[in-house]
């Protein structure tokens, strides 16, 4: 079982970053693959980055690749998003989850564990 918890989002202007942080509790977070996902008002919950165990391994959607990081710290129970380069389009409710491999990391489907979201808005 993990319970998890976004923080970090705000309100930016374009071309600003933000990094936004999910600590998770529970001694088995660090067996869990992690991954972001968004949703924008009206919109479905699209993929974000997702990261393995180790970190070792990282995914990216193609709208985020080389402008947002995905990163973890199993010894705080911590996983971040750095996000640069902001664009009003990134504009979403930034959620936290958590999954149990072999899933694929790129569907919302194959994620247990969700947080409560953490509001991202990217002003033009």
């Amino acid at each position: 079982q993990v319970q998890l918890v976004e923080s970090g989002g705000g309100l930016v202007q374009a071309g600003g970053s933000l990094r936004l942080s999910c600590a998770g509790s529970g001694r088995t977070f660090p067996t869990y693959a992690m991954g972001w996902f968004r949703q924008a008002p009206g919109k479905e919950r699209d993929f974000v980055a997702a990261i393995t165990w180790s970190g070792g391994t990282t995914y990216y959607a193609d709208s985020v690749k080389g402008r947002f990081t995905i990163s973890r710290d199993n010894a705080k129970n911590t996983m971040y998003l750095q996000m640069n380069s902001l664009k009003p389009e990134d504009t979403a409710i930034y959620y936290c989850a958590a999954r149990k491999p072999p899933s694929n990391p790129r569907s919302a489907s194959g994620y247990d564990y969700w947080g409560q979201g953490t509001q991202v808005t990217v002003s033009s």
